[in-house]
């Protein structure tokens, strides 16, 4: 099931970036700019057939793909009978779409899988069960309150509950010689001990009564700490059509705010992200292809029901090409945004032009943008490998 979640992943990234190229390929020949080749990977071809001037194919390396159009850059050498035909000939605002295109398409699959989810499966609602019977034994105790919210412990201290001998399924029946009879007294009772005090209860495991000693631990930030979740209740309800739009919306603007952050983390995750508690630092919040498709393996094998796998799995896939679009839409070369923000800087250069009564400039010369452009490149190049590698070597558990 793991392999077949990764198998999963993949083809939803071949599908992913090919769409991204088809936004490029869709529009530039809409426009009637010559293009002269569709591919998917880089390196030598594999396969490959022309149909009228473009030549579509599959090549070795399967890291990507491009389109190729005729005279992209000022850079470029084009035969006298292309040129009108050219990229850098066309209007600026049908350049910008052309380039914009490829993170269009990113965004247009996001929508459609966050859509389809809220209409199709529907929203997902957890709630407790309302009982004292246990849903989760935290074996270890969390650092920080920070870990404790995410769900890591990095610490290799065991938690009262799993020092007590708690399982999953047993259902409380007093705390520190208190009845209880429902969750939210025993986590009142639990808040009244102070950590490192000795506590008794009783729980009832598979039709015994079961006695049961342990010492509270104290999670710093946050208190007194035990180690259990209470058994839940999963229901998945379908939403309206307005209210699927709506769903929508707010998930683009959480996947935009914590692509924004991640992003922002990158420099500080890069020294934890080989250190064993990876997890409760930033470098917990930041990965690669390869730590996305993991998560996507264990979803499918996990032991959960098909509405959470499917959900989690196309959640992911649309969340990583929402950060993909906008990564893409970044004003620095040699992405996209790059080229928008040099065809823009053309156009104000021509405005400006004009209003002196100056003859337009005309097109910029990238040979000024090679070495900042190659530097970009290669800073995104290393991070990239290093978060492949720490993926691989030093993976986090997703849960």
């Amino acid at each position: 099931m793991e392999a077949l979640g990764w198998l999963i992943f993949l083809v939803a990234l071949v599908v992913s970036v090919m769409l991204h190229e088809t936004g490029h390929f869709a529009t530039a020949k809409w426009f009637g700019m010559k293009v002269t080749r569709y591919f998917f990977g880089f390196g030598p071809t594999l396969w490959s057939f022309r149909r009228g001037e473009t030549e579509y194919g599959v090549k070795a390396l399967p890291a990507g793909g491009f389109v190729q159009i005729v005279g992209m850059t000022s850079l470029d050498e084009v035969d006298d009978a292309d040129e009108p035909r050219s990229f850098r000939r066309a209007p600026g605002w049908q350049r910008v779409i052309v380039l914009a295109a490829g993170s269009f398409m990113h965004f247009l699959l996001a929508a459609v899988l966050i859509f389809g989810i809220a209409l199709g499966i529907g929203v997902e609602n957890v709630a407790d069960s309302n009982t004292t019977q246990i849903g989760t034994v935290t074996p270890y105790v969390p650092m920080n309150e920070t870990a404790l919210l995410n769900g890591t412990s990095c610490t290799t201290t065991q938690s009262p509950a799993a020092a007590a001998g708690l399982r999953v399924g047993d259902q409380v029946t007093s705390f520190d010689g208190v009845a209880v009879s429902n969750w939210t007294q025993l986590q009142n009772e639990i808040l009244k001990v102070k950590p490192g005090t000795p506590v008794m209860l009783t729980v009832l495991r598979d039709g015994r009564s079961v006695t049961l000693r342990t010492k509270l631990a104290e999670v710093q930030g946050h208190g007194s700490f035990f180690g259990i979740a209470p058994a839940t209740v999963t229901t998945f309800q379908r939403q309206g059509l307005l209210t699927s739009i709506k769903d929508v919306g707010s998930g683009f603007s959480e996947v935009v705010t914590g692509s924004a952050q991640a992003i922002g983390q990158l420099p500080a995750a890069v020294p934890s992200l080989f250190k064993g508690d990876r997890a409760c630092t930033a470098a917990g919040n930041v990965g690669s292809v390869v730590g996305a498709a993991q998560a996507t393996g264990d979803a499918v094998a996990a032991q959960a029901g098909w509405q959470q796998k499917v959900s989690y799995v196309l959640l992911l896939i649309a969340s990583l090409n929402i950060f993909w679009g906008v990564f893409n839409l970044l004003p620095l070369l040699p992405m996209d945004g790059g080229h928008i923000a040099v065809v823009i800087w053309e156009r104000i250069r021509a405005w400006i032009a004009r209003r002196r009564g100056r003859p337009d400039p005309g097109l910029f010369d990238y040979r000024k943008l090679i070495p900042v452009s190659f530097a970009i490149f290669a800073v995104v190049i290393v991070f990239a490998l290093l978060l492949v590698v720490a993926d691989i070597a030093n993976p986090v558990s997703f849960g």
